[in-house]
């Protein structure tokens, strides 16, 4: 599915229309990209929990030519699905 189609079901079980769903999954987005940004966690309950997954500095390998290269530290969003949802995906 993508973004033209989440809008048209967003819409359709609403019942509203496609432009106000358009604009309610960018505020969606973009309040959970705010949070994230700012090193917060977004609970849905039900559903489950947006945040930040902290990875630490580290020493990869090129294949190529097996020469070490260091990897920096980064910041991954990171989305952990809550109980009712893998309940409703394994049924």
């Amino acid at each position: 599915m993508n973004k033209t189609e989440l809008v048209a079901a967003i819409a359709e079980q609403a019942g509203i229309s496609k432009k106000d769903a358009e604009k309610a999954l960018k505020a969606f987005t973009d309040v959970v990209s705010e949070e994230l940004k700012k090193g917060g966690k977004i609970s849905l309950v039900g559903f489950g929990t947006f945040e930040v997954a902290e990875r630490a500095a580290r020493e990869g390998r090129n294949p190529k030519t097996k020469m070490p290269i260091p990897i920096p530290a980064s910041k991954a969003p990171k989305f952990k699905a809550g109980k009712p949802l893998k309940d409703m995906l394994n049924s």
